[in-house]
């Protein structure tokens, strides 16, 4: 547990060093706007809308900027709210979300002189404008954790909580079949075979990130297969996978954020990504000049940027043998001994 904390602690200050190039004090008198729009699943979706609200909300608790945010309510809203900011004098702004790749470079191209940066987007950096940066997260890597975890308590430990039933069935919804989420399976679905070979994967698509009523049908299917574990990776569609294990009595794991409080009694852990932080650095940046246009961060677990959350209530459950396999997988992906499948292609 303690190495699951430190973890999560390093997941929390070590992307300082990836963006921050110069000081990062900053006149607290010397507020910058800073402001984001949602995807679809708007703020409450307790995944990367709302990590990535609580970046903006950081840099204003610390007096660097004075935070703004609008939702969208559907996709064509992404280039009118993107735009809208801007010109109400933002100073960066950021897309929150794969969807709205097209939709941040259109922004930046009609208002060159604010910053903006993507969420879960990958710029071009022979194309891009200069003033764009794009953020990525090697999701893989995080569910490769959330996968070995998933893996051995589905069987081998199956005996260790009657949330599960030894079937050796696990489950993961995505809000949508799109890159990130396709990482967070590909690397979920590898950490349970290098555990567990046998484990059977099942893999749904809501085709949605707002829709719980889907999550939760499609996660009770699920359960109707077998399935004593969800990995959920769909956003605030997420949720009904979450609801459903809570009211089936079985397990569900977390995405982006640490899900525990949404059903302490049946999220097992949360695979992460430091949204929250990437965003305030990033605010950072552009506070102290040091931002830089037309180029992307990929942050990973070398750059103790994705992980898992703790355990919680399932803490005592675990066992160390579970632990330990974690830890070592960390240290592995960090060393280059393991490389962690991204794609359908190389799982």
């Amino acid at each position: 547990m303690k190495k699951a904390l430190l973890l999560l602690l390093v997941l929390s200050l070590g992307l300082s060093a990836v963006f921050a190039s110069g000081g990062t004090e900053t006149k607290k008198e010397a507020k910058l706007i800073a402001a984001m729009a949602t995807d679809v699943g708007g703020l409450g979706d307790g995944s990367f809308n709302d990590g990535s609200y609580a970046g903006l909300q950081k840099a204003e608790a610390d007096g660097i900027a004075e935070a703004r945010v609008v939702e969208s309510k559907q996709m064509t809203d992404y280039v009118p709210n993107l735009t809208g900011l801007a010109e109400d004098g933002a100073n960066v702004v950021f897309a929150v979300g794969f969807l709205m790749a097209d939709a941040i470079i259109e922004a930046a191209q009609n208002n060159p002189e604010t910053k903006y940066a993507g969420i879960d987007i990958w710029v071009d950096p022979t194309t891009a404008p200069s003033n764009v940066l794009g953020i990525s997260f090697n999701e893989h890597e995080a569910g490769y954790l959330a996968g070995i975890v998933a893996g051995y308590m589905t069987k081998e430990y199956a005996s260790k909580s009657d949330r599960l039933n030894g079937d050796n069935v696990i489950g993961v919804v995505l809000g949508m079949d799109i890159p990130p989420c396709e990482r967070y399976e590909v690397g979920f679905t590898a950490g349970a075979r290098s555990v567990n070979p046998n484990v059977k994967v099942l893999q749904a698509v809501a085709g949605d990130f707002a829709d719980q009523a889907k999550g939760k049908e499609l996660t009770l299917a699920m359960i109707q297969q077998g399935a004593d574990i969800v990995f959920q990776v769909a956003g605030l569609t997420g949720m009904g996978v979450i609801a459903a294990a809570q009211e089936e009595g079985t397990l569900a794991i977390g995405v982006d954020v640490d899900q525990y409080a949404a059903a302490p009694e049946a999220v097992l852990t949360s695979a992460m990504k430091g949204i929250t932080e990437a965003t305030y650095q990033t605010i950072q940046s552009v506070a102290d000049g040091s931002f830089k246009g037309a180029t992307n961060v990929s942050l990973g677990i070398k750059e103790n940027a994705v992980g898992i959350a703790p355990y919680h209530n399932f803490d005592s459950i675990i066992p160390q043998a579970v632990k330990d396999a974690v830890n070592k997988a960390v240290a592995d992906i960090k060393s280059g001994k393991i490389t962690v499948p991204a794609t359908r292609a190389e799982l």
